[in-house]
């Protein structure tokens, strides 16, 4: 009979357990994926920027296009490659990337670099 009521426990534990395992949330997911919903466009951006950082090891500055595609999304971020003195000659680059629709990053690439001072001749 101990040995009922111990199994009993024992599973009582592991089904409360199961539960609590269920209920969190995967950290790395965006919001959105979490609750099976897409996710909001903010949540995208702010997923977008940490996932290039930690991806890159640079810090992401601004995003200067964002778009919803039949694939997920497209961005074009703009970050700090090498920082120099005046802060205008640094070297900015802007980097293409691209996201599923749930938000997780699946590609990315540098499209140009520039000092930060400079206007683009190219009118972009």
């Amino acid at each position: 009979m101990t040995n009922t009521k111990n199994t009993q426990q024992s599973q009582d534990s592991q089904d409360s357990q199961e539960k609590q395992n269920s209920s969190k949330t995967d950290d790395d997911a965006p919001q959105g994926a979490a609750t099976g919903r897409r996710p909001r466009p903010m949540e995208v951006l702010r997923e977008a920027r940490a996932q290039l950082a930690e991806l890159t090891g640079l810090q992401p500055e601004s995003v200067s296009s964002f778009e919803q595609t039949k694939d997920g999304w497209s961005l074009d971020v703009e970050v700090l490659e090498l920082e120099r003195v005046p802060d205008t000659m640094s070297l900015m680059a802007s980097y293409q990337v691209e996201l599923d629709a749930e938000g997780q990053l699946t590609g990315y690439r540098r499209v140009r670099r520039y000092e930060r001072g400079r206007a683009d001749a190219r009118g972009r």
